[in-house]
Formats: C-alpha cells, sequence, structure tokens
C-alpha cells in the first residue's frame, strides 16, 4: 500500500490527547497545537512544513526526513535527530524547548536556532558551520569534535566550548560571552 501524500493543509488539533499522524509525506503543510509526544514519526517525510505550538516531545525520528522545515514556539525535549534521514535535512527553530536531545553527527550548515533552550543537547561531531545561535541557552550542552566554522554565537549564552576541541574557524561570539570559550583553564575573569 502507498503512504498517503498531503499537500497544502493546515493541521489544528483541539484535543491535548496524543495524535498519530497517517504515515505519508506532508508537503507544505502546517501543524498547529498539535500533541505528538511520544509518538513515532519514523519514514514520514516533511517537505516545506511548519509546525506551530506542538509537544514533539520524545517523538521517534528512524529515517524522517525534514527538509526546510520550521519548528516555531514547540516542545522538542528528549528528540534523537541524529536518526533521521540524512540527506536534505534543514530545520528552522525559534522559540522552541530542545532539552536533551540529541543532533550527535548531524549535517546542519547555516541551520538557525533563534531564542531556543538547547539545555543539555548533544552536539557532538555534528556539522554546523554558518549556523546561528541568537538568544540560545546552551547550558550544559556538549560540544565535543563539532564544526563550528563561522557559526554566529552572539547573543548565545551559557555555553561551554573546547576551541582546541572543535572547529571554531571566523565563528563570532560577543565580549560579555567570550568566557564559554575558556571554561576549562578556571579563569577568572572580572568586567
Amino acid at each position: 500500500m502507498d503512504a498517503a501524500y498531503f499537500e497544502d493543509r493546515v493541521f489544528e488539533f483541539k484535543s491535548s490527547e496524543p495524535e498519530q499522524l497517517s504515515p505519508g509525506t506532508y508537503e507544505g503543510c502546517r501543524f498547529l497545537h498539535g500533541n505528538f509526544s511520544n509518538t513515532d514519526l519514523s519514514d514520514f517525510r516533511f517537505l516545506e512544513c511548519e509546525f506551530h505550538h506542538c509537544n514533539l516531545d520524545r517523538v521517534e525520528l528512524i529515517n524522517t526526513s525534514f527538509s526546510e522545515v520550521k519548528f516555531m514556539d514547540c516542545k522538542m525535549m528528549g528528540i534523537s535527530f541524529e536518526h533521521c534521514h540524512r540527506v536534505m535535512f534543514i530545520p528552522y527553530f525559534e522559540n522552541c524547548s530542545l532539552h536533551f536531545s540529541n543532533f550527535f553527527e548531524r549535517k546542519m550548515p547555516g541551520t538557525v536556532f533563534k531564542d531556543c533552550n538547547l539545555t543539555e543537547v548533544d552536539f557532538t561531531e555534528a556539522i554546523l558551520s554558518e549556523a546561528v545561535f541568537s538568544g540560545c541557552d546552551f547550558t550544559n550542552a556538549r560540544f565535543d569534535h563539532t564544526t563550528l566554522s563561522k557559526a554566529d554565537f552572539r547573543g548565545a549564552f551559557n555555553f561551554s566550548i573546547d576551541p582546541e576541541n572543535n572547529d571554531l574557524k571566523k565563528a563570532k561570539f560577543s565580549l560579555a560571552t567570550i568566557q564559554g570559550l575558556l571554561n576549562k583553564y578556571a579563569l577568572i575573569i572580572e568586567g
């Protein structure tokens, strides 16, 4: 049986109960106020879609495609993006809570994270060159062998990044948060 195809549809959810979408491809669709927590979206394809005010906590994303997908005002705790489809993984995050999520080995150059909570997020071996992290909280986020060349951390805070263990060539930082690059040296920096 062929998977379903949905184009340019708006899915607005009224109930707070978890919803299960029909497996298939969603192109140009908008999802409003959906609760998809703990659901399985494996093998789904989302192309140029938007998720607004959705709960995606601990959603299963094995081989899921996100191509030019926007997540705005969403709860996204504990998601393993590392299992998503590798080709055309192009997300945009604005005002999202991504606590404990995992981007291990994700190639996502130019990705925008705007006003997001990235507490305890794992970016180990991710490729985030030219990414923008505007107004993001990186409390206890992990960067290990992460490519951050030309990334923009101006306005980001609570990060701790080891310059000797990550590629930071031409990355941008504000003077107020530069201590996040020196934490391993246990320096006392006074303003």
